[in-house]
């Protein structure tokens, strides 16, 4: 991989992690239609991704730093002494949400790393991304009318398990649980904070995860993946921050232009991946 190629890609994951269209979709597909020469099924390419979600993973909570400090704060307390009985709830609710993507993913871990090979199937599940996204927001039809307070460890569960499903390279994971946090009821700025906040554990669990085999394999982490992971995180705080701007101003069908780019770059990635071979 060379240094354009892997700041490129970094770029691309910073705004992608957080904007609903999948990272990792775009992190598959990318190589495959520019016909760069980068192994997917290399033992040091998932660990560079790694990093780049830890970029974005750090920009997320240096965003959310308030948020996290009162999580923190109250959630790690016994509730006879929590003061923030909002946060606290919150708290358990992210790690209850965070739980089915981490099991999930180390059980069936092969079965997604084989997608890393198979860009015209991520293709697929991008275009598929797009069209959930435009069918959530027509099934709705009204704005939703729920906040943080009023959700439950049922809809904090469902919007976990549905997490999951970004495993599969093309789903992405913002919009994934932005749609489930819709489909409860959620104004769109509060499933939107919910599932920033979910993303922040999980891109850690699976960073410490890497490096752990990164490490018993007695490999070391280049120069170039640590720049690398910072250009991510400066562009995901940049895309952050516009979200975060935009679904609150734009509750009702704010999902759909992210909708139409899926079904467009997922269609001609397919149609060309497909006509190459």
């Amino acid at each position: 991989m060379t240094t354009f190629q892997a700041l490129f890609m970094a770029l691309v994951q910073g705004v992608t992690e957080l904007f609903p269209i999948s990272s990792l979709g775009h992190a598959v597909l990318l190589p495959a239609l520019l016909n760069w020469n980068i192994n997917l099924h290399d033992v040091s390419f998932l660990p560079f991704l790694t990093l780049l979600h830890l970029g974005t993973g750090t920009a997320l909570l240096i965003y959310f730093w308030r948020d996290w400090k009162d999580l923190l704060i109250n959630g790690l307390k016994p509730a006879s002494a929590v003061k923030d009985e909002a946060a606290h709830r919150l708290f358990w609710l992210v790690a209850l949400a965070t739980a089915p993507a981490v099991v999930i993913g180390a059980g069936f871990e092969g079965i997604f790393r084989s997608l890393f090979g198979a860009p015209e199937f991520v293709a697929a599940f991008l275009f598929l991304n797009g069209v959930l996204l435009i069918v959530t927001e027509r099934m709705r039809g009204r704005e939703g009318t729920s906040n943080l307070d009023a959700i439950g460890w049922k809809r904090a569960l469902l919007i976990g398990f549905s997490q999951s499903l970004a495993l599969f390279p093309g789903i992405s994971r913002s919009g994934i649980t932005i749609m489930t946090g819709l489909g409860t009821g959620l104004r769109h700025a509060d499933a939107a904070r919910f599932s920033f906040l979910l993303a922040t554990p999980i891109i850690f669990a699976a960073t410490a995860y890497e490096v752990y085999k990164l490490h018993k394999a007695g490999l070391g982490i280049s120069g170039l993946y640590v720049i690398s992971a910072i250009v991510a995180g400066l562009a995901a705080y940049g895309a952050v921050a516009f979200l975060m701007r935009y679904f609150g101003k734009h509750e009702f069908k704010a999902l759909n232009p992210f909708g139409y780019y899926c079904l467009v770059a997922g269609g001609f990635a397919f149609a060309l991946l497909s006509f190459r071979a």
